[in-house]
């Protein structure tokens, strides 16, 4: 089994990229972002403040519930409720979550079977707050596309348009750790374990706790200061891949708060299951040569699926050099 490797405090920054949607330089910006951190913040994002308040309530109250209540939505197979366990390889966290198709008007049978009361509402909520989050994503790829001189606008969110596409939604719920102040132990602090995301692009945002940290391209680690009105978004492994490198996936963790309670909701853009992802060549300047065999969105999900968290997941799909 991986052993952790010691986890040290990491210092607050406010270097973090500051991206407003709204300025007409934002797609260098944007690219700027990807390129360097493989993560961003977003202000001016268009999406509702009633749509975010209104499903976290949802959240905050379905977490509230009795545990014995909440474990009748689950196991997570692959959708509903969660706790501690994150994927079947073994890895933990002080976290509970909820793990929902993104598609609009999905199963209405599972919804009542995880919310129990109020599953018209919720469906609202859910509904209007992911396709609202989703249009974002899709403007920001679509600035993106730009930004790399891209012809085909809309060659990334074409991929979260599809009828097909393989997106989905997660709410966590880290409660706190009062019992924790104080102690140095690293592990026992993990609320989510390091990794990537697989998919194209994640789009976050969370209530006004502490715990998100991004890796750095030197290894080194900073916490993300929280900010309930604004989104946060990560480059994906599979975006990693579609621009042959130069934009980064980035590394990211949550730690457990000794406090106070953090619920976070995560959209995963992704693209059909069938999507073959390999790097586009209108990004491919002269003799560059791929750094990637091309493959599906379901081979890389499978395979990604049977690795830990912390593994380098597309390893097994880059191109040897020799």
């Amino acid at each position: 089994m991986k052993q952790l490797s010691p986890i040290k405090p990491a210092t607050f920054s406010s270097g973090i990229p500051l991206i407003d949607l709204s300025k007409p330089d934002s797609k260098n910006h944007l690219v700027k972002a990807c390129e360097e951190f493989g993560f961003f913040k977003v202000i001016n994002h268009g999406v509702p403040t009633e749509f975010i308040s209104s499903l976290e309530s949802e959240a905050v109250k379905f977490f509230s519930m009795p545990l014995s209540e909440k474990e009748k939505a689950g196991p997570p197979e692959p959708f509903g409720y969660g706790n501690k366990c994150i994927g079947p390889n073994g890895d933990v966290g002080w976290v509970e979550y909820l793990l929902l198709r993104a598609n609009p008007g999905f199963d209405e049978q599972r919804l009542a079977s995880i919310f129990g009361r109020n599953t018209e509402f919720t469906r609202c909520a859910v509904d209007d707050y992911v396709s609202a989050v989703k249009r974002m994503a899709c403007e920001v790829l679509g600035l993106l596309a730009d930004g790399l001189k891209i012809q085909q606008r809309d060659v990334f969110s074409k991929l979260l348009m599809d009828e097909q596409s393989d997106s989905i939604f997660r709410v966590n719920h880290y409660p706190p750790r009062p019992e924790l102040q104080g102690d140095t132990n690293g592990r026992n602090w993990i609320g989510f374990g390091e990794h990537t995301d697989p998919q194209i692009i994640s789009v976050l945002r969370s209530n006004n706790t502490s715990g998100l940290q991004i890796s750095l391209r030197d290894g080194s680690w900073i916490s993300v200061p929280p900010d309930q009105n604004s989104f946060f978004i990560n480059v994906g492994d599979s975006l990693q891949v579609m621009t042959n490198g130069r934009f980064k996936s980035v590394r990211h963790r949550v730690m457990a708060n000794c406090l106070k309670s953090r619920v976070s909701m995560i959209y995963f853009g992704g693209p059909p299951l069938s999507e073959k992802i390999a790097p586009l060549a209108s990004l491919m300047e002269g003799e560059e040569d791929s750094l990637y065999k091309e493959f599906t969105w379901f081979e890389y999900k499978k395979s990604a699926y049977k690795s830990r968290l912390a593994d380098n997941r597309l390893g097994l799909f880059e191109k040897i050099v020799a």
